[in-house]
């Protein structure tokens, strides 16, 4: 018995602290006609910037489901920064989501949106629909 409650309370405390981060910047990804832009340019700067800092994994989850043609939502884990690594996150993200903006086709492709100012919280996200939670 005892060793039953002792392999029930180590399974438990797995997913207790498996689930670290608790604020999350949000990336939308809308549609005009055609579909949703690429997301490959966000992820190839998510892996460079957790390669060049040294970083964990950026905990990213999904929302799909957001519209007919692919609209989606990307949510990501920001715990693991500090206020400077924070900082120059958000100011290359932007960077990225701006000149792939910029270089979309005007008439078919869509827009991706970012805010850094707008952060969700983990206790918004149980409110979603639709989420996938994946380690990138």
């Amino acid at each position: 018995m005892k060793k039953l409650i002792l392999s029930a309370l180590f399974f438990c405390s797995t997913f207790f602290f498996s689930q670290k981060n608790q604020s999350y910047a949000v990336i939308s990804y809308s549609s005009i006609c055609c579909g949703t832009p690429t997301s490959k340019p966000v992820m190839d700067y998510l892996k460079q910037f957790e390669d060049s800092n040294r970083l964990n994994t950026f905990e990213v989850i999904t929302q799909t489901g957001l519209g007919k043609e692919g609209e989606h939502n990307f949510y990501i884990g920001i715990d693991a920064l500090d206020k400077k690594q924070k900082s120059t996150f958000f100011k290359g993200l932007q960077s990225v989501i701006d000149s792939q903006n910029k270089n979309r086709r005007k008439n078919s492709d869509g827009f991706v949106g970012f805010d850094p100012a707008v952060t969700v919280h983990k206790a918004d996200l149980t409110k979603f629909k639709n989420l996938i939670i994946s380690k990138k």
